[in-house]
């Protein structure tokens, strides 16, 4: 039986926080929300794993804004905080032939080869990144932030060499790409952080154009300059901010909320240790049970559509609920909530959709899941005593309901001397 909703809209608070407990609660009602997003733009989420499935690579279903009825109408001011999410040119907000050429362009830095070929350099560059991690926790009495020292220079690292981008401008595009992500910063904020992004990315370009070298950039580059046919500027543009954005928090996200979530259940830990689980089960049960994104912006049905048994209206922006559909307990069970790195898949079943389902599936799924196994590896053969120094309680959410983390993860890497 179709319905509409006919409870009031959840307004998503634009500063974030855990999203799970909404989660439980939104889902208990229903596989699809009415949400409420910044400015009281009226939208949904789909929420419930199978419901989200089938959204997800439903043909009626787009992405392209100009199906945005809101935005077409003239509704969204200039500085809504979501309006990147919408309008930038690239394959996240492309359908049809314009997405499987954007895809194809880019996909070539993320076969399975290259993506295999890049094992040696992640694995050096965690190994030194380890070492800084334990030196700065000698300055900080024995107490150091994973998250800042160790789970976002390795993606931004790796996206920053694939990519071409030097180390001098990789603090500043993480600073950017934190805010242009951000769901609770001022218009004006949100307009500077685009523009200087651009302006950021743009010079990266240039420099690319000037001396093109073996990275993606400027093979990019090289397909703009072929008559324009092949890609445009702003695609370009638009092309590097989804590849510098997804290419690193995600992961972030990832590595993050994985030493969590080991930390806090030490049973499972030792499975991995004893060998009846592997790194790829944490990471894989990582990504089902604490999505690195909660709520990711925007697809839009190009007619009226029931999912789930709701009615959504054409026209309205769509919220994948990646954290919510990973603990639905019709798709995973009555213990969804429960953390299992031995988790048995449902045969035919879709684990979890994390990374996405259907032909926008996450192009760089393989890099992830490279970086974050070897990350965890390493992380906890050098320093088998880790455990976070604090609790859990104590950590601050993620600002925004796009990602899902937290805001950094302080841990001891060795017991305190006595």
């Amino acid at each position: 039986m179709e319905t509409s909703p006919a409870r009031s809209p959840h307004r998503l608070d634009p500063a974030g926080g855990c999203p799970h407990a909404v989660n439980a609660r939104l889902l208990a009602q229903g596989s699809v929300a009415a949400v409420e997003l910044p400015g009281g733009i009226a939208g949904m989420a789909v929420l419930g794993h199978e419901a989200l499935r089938e959204f997800l690579q439903h043909p009626e279903v787009a992405k392209n804004a100009r199906h945005f009825t809101a935005l077409r109408e003239g509704a969204i001011a200039e500085g809504w905080p979501l309006l990147t999410f919408a309008t930038v040119q690239g394959m996240t907000t492309a359908d049809g032939d314009d997405h499987r050429r954007l895809r194809a362009l880019a996909g070539r830095a993320f076969t399975p080869r290259r993506v295999e070929e890049l094992r040696p350099r992640v694995e050096q560059l965690t190994t030194r990144l380890l070492d800084e991690l334990e030196r700065a926790a000698g300055e900080g009495d024995g107490v150091a932030d994973l998250r800042r020292h160790f789970a976002l220079p390795l993606p931004m690292g790796v996206i920053g060499e694939l990519l071409g981008v030097e180390t001098r401008f990789r603090d500043r595009l993480h600073h950017l790409s934190n805010q242009v992500v951000a769901t609770g910063i001022e218009p004006a904020e949100v307009i500077a952080a685009n523009r200087e992004l651009a302006a950021v990315l743009g010079e990266i370009a240039a420099a690319k154009a000037a001396d093109p070298a073996d990275d993606l950039t400027s093979a990019l580059i090289a397909a703009r300059d072929e008559g324009g046919d092949r890609l445009s500027h702003q695609e370009l543009i638009g092309t590097l901010v989804l590849m510098i954005i997804a290419g690193h928090e995600t992961t972030l996200n990832l590595i993050t909320n994985a030493v969590r979530a080991l930390c806090a259940h030490p049973g499972q830990l030792a499975l991995v240790r004893t060998g009846r689980a592997s790194w790829a089960d944490v990471v894989e049960e990582t990504l089902r049970w604490d999505a690195p994104v909660s709520y990711f912006p925007f697809r839009y049905p190009v007619r009226d559509l029931t999912v789930g048994g709701t009615r959504i209206p054409a026209g309205t922006p769509v919220l994948a609920g990646y954290s919510a559909a990973g603990r639905d307990p019709a798709a995973h069970g009555s213990d969804a909530d429960r953390f299992d790195v031995t988790r048995p898949a449902r045969p035919g079943a879709v684990r979890h959709l994390s990374l996405g389902h259907g032909a926008h599936y996450c192009l760089g799924a393989p890099l992830a899941r490279l970086e974050a196994t070897v990350a965890l590896e390493r992380l906890f053969t050098r320093f088998p005593a880790l455990e976070l120094a604090g609790s859990e309680a104590d950590l601050a959410p993620h600002a925004g309901f796009v990602g899902n983390s937290v805001r950094s993860l302080p841990v001891r890497l060795a017991p305190p001397r006595s």
